[in-house]
């Protein structure tokens, strides 16, 4: 063993604390327990997620600069499809003028997010509630 290096049996053990880490990080949200009322007590914003597959959303801001509007429409899960865990919504009643559908990010288990730019801040989090 050279000095300074770590020896395979050093190195083994380190990769395989990484892959334990790493699979602990992926696969963690169950489409299952999306469906729900989510909402923003701030701005009054509300998402449901039925578990029908149907959506509303009241006095939403997608974009962090628009005003905020109602749709509604179907979601569907694609994290486990393409690598990125994300709720797809397609908009079919829409208060947001014309789009195809919005993407939106499960965060921990009780809260979801819209980020317009992956790059930056959500532009608005709703936190699971208790639905009336």
């Amino acid at each position: 063993m050279t000095p300074g290096r770590p020896g395979p049996v050093r190195l083994a053990a380190f990769l395989a604390a990484a892959v334990s880490l790493l699979a602990g990080c992926t696969g963690s949200i169950d489409p299952d327990a999306l469906p729900g009322l989510y909402r923003d007590d701030r701005t009054g914003a509300e998402l449901r997620l039925g578990p029908d597959g149907t959506f509303s959303a009241e006095d939403v801001v997608t974009d962090g600069s628009s005003d905020p509007a109602d749709f509604s429409g179907r979601w569907e899960w694609l994290g486990d499809r393409i690598g990125d865990d994300f709720v797809y919504l397609s908009v079919e009643d829409s208060g947001l003028g014309r789009t195809a559908g919005l993407q939106l990010y499960p965060s921990g288990t009780n809260a979801v997010e819209f980020r317009p730019d992956p790059d930056r801040p959500p532009s608005l989090k709703l936190t699971r509630v208790a639905a009336p």
